[in-house]
């Protein structure tokens, strides 16, 4: 069962936060030219990524707890901080990147430091990421194995 939880989170992971990370990062480049009408609508699909796959993403976490209550690591400081980075990452896409996103496409007039404040955003977003993926890796004091 351990293996199964695993792997579906993992596949989560990869599928969800993968695409977010992705279209997040680009869709500042699209919004500055919010003027030419294929950017704009590049810049719709993207946001519509972020929202689709945050809503999927929800999946990641609930796995990843299933996971770690079945290894017995519920605990464990590396699990509690990946936790945690990701309730922070969760936050910061649903408070911050996904508003914003939507401003700017709501006022694309609007966007003088919207555009660079969500870049940098979206940026900490993908380092929270980041990290949590070598707290999963390294798992520092685990006696687990790893």
């Amino acid at each position: 069962m351990t293996k199964l939880l695993l792997s579906i989170h993992v596949i989560a992971a990869i599928l969800a936060v993968g695409p977010i990370a992705v279209a997040a990062s680009m869709f500042p480049r699209f919004a500055k030219q919010a003027d030419d009408e294929r950017s704009a609508a590049i810049a719709r699909v993207l946001h519509r990524i972020c929202r689709g796959y945050a809503v999927f993403g929800i999946a990641v976490p609930v796995f990843g707890i299933a996971t770690g209550a079945q290894l017995g690591v519920l605990t464990d400081a590396w699990l509690l901080v990946s936790i945690a980075l990701t309730a922070i990452a969760a936050g910061v896409l649903a408070l911050v990147i996904l508003p914003a996103q939507r401003r700017l496409l709501d006022e694309p007039r609007e966007m003088l430091g919207t555009v660079s404040r969500l870049a940098m955003t979206t940026g900490i977003f993908n380092v929270l990421w980041a990290v949590v993926v070598v707290l999963m890796i390294v798992r520092p004091g685990s006696t687990t194995g790893a």
